[in-house]
């Protein structure tokens, strides 16, 4: 980085969508209002769970892009449209090539995928309509953004499965400092299909019921879908407010095994400690951690503990996958905008069916919703391989 790695940069918009609603504002108010979006999983499974599928449903993209329609697309649509104008005010203050674009997914259009595939099973060939590389691949999902919004800087996409739409703000800190970009549209999308729920029953990590991430009684995860987009940029330009400030982003791979963390959380806590370091902050300064908390035995285990041995037991500890369900690829920007809605409301949402709370865990768990001063939220996310990010955002 080539300027003072304390310096934070604003966030200007923001907005998602997931099984809580079809639209930020209603994401939002049914998240502090406790309200869990999960459902009875209506997808053909040899077995049975709980899944996030997106609220509203998805409409196809108009005829023009139709050469991009995927599910993952649809669910990137619908913030799109919501960003649009802020995209738009960017590039009118920037100019188009200096607005960036970074995509988090970790299974792209797959599911369209697995739809042509069934056809060449039934008919013996894939429908005329398929595009592999517009429909399935990740960089489908980067260009069909970047043509919707008109943006030429830098645009890409990164896939490191749970982390990966936590890290693209970290690549969105670097191509503003690095002085490649001076807005960058950063964010992930991710649908479910029959990869990813096989995939995780296949390991054993599916919970048939409601996840009840930290509690004592946790049995596994729930998938689910979703999209989020935030707008980091170089400084406020005209007719902009800062929602929220970039403090930090800690990254770190300890790539202890393919698909569970470190028994001892060293990643995590790297991450979580490279995060205030870049913000110059202390543990002290933290008001809340929204937590990777999975519901899984294991990733709740070794995520207590690097918190605990960082921050200790008073700040409020939440995984707000038991609304949402995990949503893989674009979990670590919409819990980032989770975070950045704590600090302006000044809530912390109630963690869900965490009672009772595993007594291994000495962490502030709250059952119900708080009412309280948030400055500064630590958002965790964390995926196989060991790779781990944590997004330190603060308030305006």
């Amino acid at each position: 980085m080539t300027t003072d790695s304390h310096s934070s940069l604003p966030i200007t918009a923001y907005a998602l969508t997931n099984c809580l609603g079809a639209c930020t504002a209603e994401v939002l108010d049914n998240l502090f209002a406790g309200n869990c979006g999960l459902t009875p999983c209506r997808w053909p499974l040899p077995f049975s769970t709980y899944a996030g599928e997106a609220k509203g449903g998805l409409a196809p993209l108009p005829e023009a892009e139709k050469a991009f329609d995927s599910r993952a697309a649809r669910l990137l649509a619908r913030t799109l449209d919501e960003m649009a104008e802020s995209a738009a005010r960017a590039i009118r203050t920037w100019g188009s090539r200096r607005v960036g674009l970074v995509l988090g997914t970790s299974t792209g259009g797959i599911a369209e995928t697995e739809g042509a595939f069934e056809a060449w099973k039934t008919a013996g060939s894939v429908p005329e309509s398929f595009d592999f590389e517009r429909q399935h691949a990740f960089g489908g999902l980067v260009e069909f953004a970047r043509r919707r919004l008109g943006i030429d800087g830098p645009a890409y996409a990164v896939s490191t499965a749970c982390s990966s739409s936590g890290k693209v703000l970290g690549c969105a800190q670097r191509l503003i400092r690095s002085g490649l970009c001076d807005a960058v549209l950063a964010g992930g999308s991710d649908s479910l299909c029959q990869t990813t729920l096989r995939g995780f029953g296949s390991l054993e990590v599916v919970s048939p019921e409601l996840c009840r991430p930290f509690s004592a009684q946790r049995n596994g995860l729930n998938i689910g879908e979703g999209a989020a987009l935030l707008l980091v940029e170089r400084e406020i330009s005209s007719g902009a407010d800062a929602l929220a400030r970039l403090l930090g982003v800690g990254e770190t791979s300890d790539a202890w095994h393919m698909s569970h963390p470190h028994p001892e959380g060293i990643g995590a806590l790297a991450a979580m400690k490279e995060a205030l370091d870049q913000a110059g902050l202390s543990p002290s300064d933290v008001d809340h951690v929204n937590a990777h908390g999975t519901g899984t035995k294991a990733n709740d285990e070794v995520e207590g503990k690097a918190i605990q041995a960082l921050l200790g037991s008073s700040v409020p500890v939440v995984s707000t996958k038991a609304y949402t369900g995990h949503m893989l690829g674009a979990g670590g920007a919409s819990e980032a905008v989770f975070a950045i809605a704590c600090i302006q409301r000044g809530l912390v949402p109630m963690a869900l069916r965490s009672e009772p709370i595993d007594p291994a865990f000495e962490l502030n768990i709250p059952t119900e919703v708080l009412r309280r001063e948030v400055n500064v939220v630590l958002s965790n996310s964390f995926a196989f391989g060991g790779s781990n990010v944590c997004v330190a955002l603060g308030k305006a």
